[in-house]
């Protein structure tokens, strides 16, 4: 059967987004490594931490070196000026504000006053409130990103900012128009939150961002970066890079400042951040709890196990719809095993190809079809195994 996530059947309800490292893939790596298992399997990142952190293993401290390397610091560093000049990285950027436009046009046929949406991410990247501003700027579109954060010189994040709704009025005030809004919910933390007593303060122009590590310190984290990165290599073989004492000291000292969730059972080091990690999973548990809820997920592995139970949890209730957009079918698979028995769950898969970001805005989720194609692309929505067939959705194309 195939099928597709319309817009036309998911405007009128109460819509949240669940995004993953797989939307900015392109821009920053995800947590896969080459490095293989003893089974022949390819290491993800938070398992090896988990591994190492489990066994006391020193090498915990390098691989959390490169995980800030290659993730951390290219995402405190980030523009979109930065990404100019590569297509690549252009083609990622490109793909953020489609998707926003096109959440903003379903939004536009919304009644006033339920004119908004929910994105949560894992993501600690700024990609979507940068492309959100660049659309801003732009001047055609008004809307508004809720990134929960309120304040002038300087902005404090509050969970209960994300409850406010902006209207425009007439001048008389015979009328009101509701603003298309969009609530970001960073539920894994910001390269841009910093702590500020038992506050958090959100700075999207802090110049102090990056440096954790030196260039002497990056030259001798090289040749464990790279057996990492190679497919070829066991942990057997993984070098154990030369570092003092003094140097790890002051690595983690300054690593559990950073505002974002550790990839060993995913935990905030400081109290403050830990717990706006956990209202934010509130939030997302109330919203799924709504009537008529829809929860589409995108580049998201359920790897959070806090998230994972919160959704099989919320699957209890009737009225909420689940799409898992898949990368592969392989993905959709092992997604449609820890699904399996929720009717109520629908793995979308490409079954010529996998689904990247470009995929899922021009033949999943989109507003405006494409342009036609010299022949129909097969996209299939597979099913829990205890599911009845007949219970998949119809698609259309908006």
């Amino acid at each position: 059967m195939t099928a597709t996530i319309s817009p036309s059947d998911v405007y009128d309800k109460n819509l949240n987004f669940l995004f993953g490292s797989g939307a900015s893939f392109g821009l920053f790596p995800t947590l896969s490594l080459g490095i293989q298992t003893d089974e022949g399997k390819s290491w993800s990142l938070e398992d090896l931490a988990t591994h190492f952190e489990n066994t006391g293993d020193e090498r915990l401290t390098p691989l959390f070196m490169h995980y800030y390397r290659a993730c951390i610091d290219p995402a405190q560093k980030f523009t979109i000026a930065s990404a100019e000049g590569d297509s690549v990285r252009e083609s990622v950027v490109k793909n953020y504000s489609t998707f926003i436009k096109n959440i903003l046009q379903i939004l536009q046929h919304r009644k006033p006053m339920e004119k908004r949406c929910n994105l949560f991410t894992t993501n600690y990247d700024g990609c979507f409130p940068l492309v959100a501003d660049k659309i801003l700027q732009q001047g055609d579109t008004d809307f508004v990103l809720n990134d929960g954060a309120r304040g002038f010189s300087r902005r404090y994040l509050q969970a209960r900012n994300f409850n406010t709704f902006v209207c425009q009025t007439g001048i008389f005030e015979r009328h009101q128009t509701s603003i298309p809004q969009i609530n970001l919910v960073h539920v894994h933390g910001s390269v841009y939150w910093r702590k500020d007593g038992d506050n958090i303060v959100v700075e999207y122009d802090d110049d102090s961002l990056g440096g954790l590590l030196s260039v002497d310190v990056l030259g001798r984290l090289q040749a464990f970066s790279t057996a990492l990165e190679d497919k070829g290599a066991t942990l057997a073989s993984l070098p154990f890079p030369a570092f003092t004492q003094v140097e790890r000291d002051a690595f983690w000292m300054a690593y559990k400042k950073l505002p974002i969730v550790n990839p060993t059972k995913w935990k905030f080091h400081e109290t403050v951040f830990e717990e706006h990690y956990y209202q934010m999973l509130r939030m997302l548990s109330y919203e799924l709890e709504k009537p008529n809820a829809v929860l589409i997920t995108f580049g998201f592995s359920f790897a959070d196990e806090h998230i994972l139970n919160l959704v099989k949890r919320s699957l209890s209730n009737p009225h909420l719809q689940v799409f898992i957009c898949c990368y592969s079918a392989g993905s959709s698979e092992r997604l449609s095993e820890t699904f399996r028995g929720y009717n109520n769950v629908r793995c979308v898969v490409i079954e010529d190809g996998v689904m990247d970001f470009t995929a899922f805005n021009e033949r999943v989720f989109f507003v405006s079809p494409p342009a036609p194609l010299t022949a129909p692309t097969p996209i299939s929505i597979s099913m829990p195994a205890t599911a009845p067939i007949s219970a998949a959705p119809q698609g259309g194309v908006a």
